[in-house]
């Protein structure tokens, strides 16, 4: 693929997010048949936000390919004040050989890919999540086949997690419809980009306040929480502007009898989605959890995997001459 960082779902060809899709259903086929490809190698993971499904998968998919990881919480870089993003950057290129960063702002992952030498994957901004992206869009191939034209309804705020989906939608040929509050509405420049995209590729990016219209015939309802890490203070409020954006029985109703339904978790149960929607058969967040363990491997894989370094021309002339 010829990337040296994982950064945004907008930074890749069509052709590349398939590829990188493909690779991350052959992993999740054949787990075994690239252990040890990382042997020898070490992902430093930055953590300035918590995580269940990022740390582990992470964690676990860097081990499973024969490489090692650790873990830097706040507490032993706080990036920007005791150390400097600079100072970070260059110290770990020289010992490790990937760096996984979960941030705030999207800025911080930019300026560390940078300055390091090294790949330096984004595990979420307050911009964007595009490795949850790769999660999602491998569950939708899974069970949907090709995501060509599925209607994907996201229903909530219009936040990092709806970014990278309609991203990767655009990329995918997607009609992703999004759903908010009036002022909750995915970026000017997010949605600008996507329908840009979209106009290549077949895909469609449609902005609306009503859910139910969103809802409607669509294969995929997707939500999130209503107030993200460092949104705390809003929860109160946010509650009351989003309570007729609640994924429940009624809503699921309006989408195809064999939609289904995901979210990227933590799930708040009774506040976006109720206990009988995602616990229903048209739940697949378990799947779509799991899947981000395969899909990080295949990134993993193909930033961090020793690769054959061509001899010079002068060096493999002397080597047929001794030989």
């Amino acid at each position: 693929m010829g990337r040296h960082n994982f950064l945004s779902i907008r930074d890749f060809s069509p052709e590349e997010i398939r590829y990188l899709l493909d690779l991350a259903h052959e992993i999740k086929e054949h787990p075994t048949a690239h252990t040890g490809v990382l042997k020898g190698k070490t992902l430093a993971m930055i953590f300035e936000k918590p995580s269940l499904r990022t740390r582990v998968s992470f964690d676990v998919g860097v081990q499973q390919m024969g490489g090692f990881s650790l873990y830097l919480s706040n507490a032993e870089i706080n990036l920007g004040k005791r150390e400097s993003i600079y100072d970070v950057a260059k110290n770990l290129e020289r010992m490790v050989q990937a760096i996984m960063i979960r941030t705030y702002a999207h800025e911080i992952v930019e300026r560390m890919a940078e300055y390091a030498e090294i790949p330096v994957i984004n595990g979420l901004t307050d911009y964007s999540h595009p490795c949850q992206a790769m999660a999602d869009y491998l569950t939708m191939q899974e069970v949907k086949g090709d995501v060509a034209e599925l209607k994907v309804a996201f229903i909530g705020d219009g936040n990092n997690v709806c970014h990278s989906l309609m991203f990767a939608g655009a990329q995918l040929g997607a009609q992703v419809w999004v759903a908010t509050p009036e002022g909750y509405e995915p970026k000017p420049e997010a949605v600008e980009w996507a329908l840009q995209r979209g106009s290549k590729t077949g895909a469609t990016c449609t902005l609306t306040h009503d859910p139910v219209e969103a809802a409607a015939e669509a294969d995929v309802l997707y939500t999130d929480a209503w107030a993200s890490m460092g949104q705390e203070a809003e929860a109160g409020e946010r509650k009351h502007i989003f309570a007729a954006y609640q994924v429940n029985a009624e809503l699921l109703r309006r989408a195809k009898f064999d939609s289904i339904f995901m979210h990227c978790l933590p799930a708040h149960r009774g506040e976006e989605v109720t206990d009988e929607v995602i616990d229903s058969p048209h739940s697949v967040v378990y799947q779509q959890a799991e899947n981000r363990l395969h899909a990080q491997k295949a990134i993993l894989l193909e930033l961090m995997q020793y690769r054959e370094v061509p001899l010079p021309a002068e060096a493999v002339s002397q080597e047929l001459v001794v030989h």
